[in-house]
This record gives structure tokens, sequence and C-alpha cells, in this order.
């Protein structure tokens, strides 16, 4: 299909990604998949998963910003619900701690679906 081509194989795992965000392993799916589609070196699996799992949080962070961004823009200029910037730093350390979760699970998934495909080519 679309093998070799990174950022379409990215976007595919992205879309698996985000439509399973209901199970607790979608990042893993989702670039296994891209990494499946990939093919190639097990580590050109890994890049792509991570580049997956990095556009997967893309629709995440909009409904952050779309929902709660009036929360923190408030506190910070006096008004809004009165959120402490403690509370804004915290939430910020969780948003990138998340966004690493995923990248590293997407990279995991991407690695063990580029081993497959190599192995299923190869006929072992």
């Amino acid at each position: 299909m679309a093998e070799g081509d990174t950022l379409l194989n990215a976007a595919i795992g992205a879309v698996v990604t985000v439509v399973l965000s209901f199970t607790t392993v979608s990042p893993v799916l989702g670039g296994g998949v891209a990494g499946y589609l990939q093919r190639g070196d097990p580590g050109d699996g890994l890049r792509v998963g991570a580049i997956s799992g990095l556009i997967a949080t893309i629709p995440f962070l909009l409904l952050i910003v779309l929902f709660g961004g009036f929360l923190f823009t408030g506190s910070m200029f006096g008004g809004g619900l009165g959120i402490p910037g403690g509370f804004v730093l915290v939430l910020l350390f969780g948003l990138i701690l998340a966004l690493v979760w995923t990248m590293t699970l997407s990279a995991l998934g991407g690695y063990v679906g580029a081993y497959i495909a190599t192995e299923r080519e190869s006929g072992r």
C-alpha cells in the first residue's frame, strides 16, 4: 500500500489510535499498524510509531485547548475561576507526560509492527 511513506503511515496509525482510544492499548495498536505499513527495518518502525503517537495527540490537545483554555487564561489575568498557577503547572506537566507516554507506546508498537512485517516477508 504505502510502503515507506512515513507521514502517510504515521497518519494512518494515528487514526487507528484515535478511533481505538477507548482501549488502553490504542497507542501500541496504532503504532503497530504504522510500523507494519512502513515495513523495512524495525528502527524505521520505531520512528514512524513515534510520529504516529505525536500526530494522535493533536486531537486531544485541541479538545483540551477548546474546552479548558478559558479556565487558565482567566486565572493568569486575575479573572476566570481562580485556578492557582501551581495547578496549571502540574496540569501542563501531566500533559507533557501523557505526550511522552503516548509516543513511547506508539514507538514500541511501531517496532513490533515492523518486526512482524519483516518476519512475514522473509517467510519465517
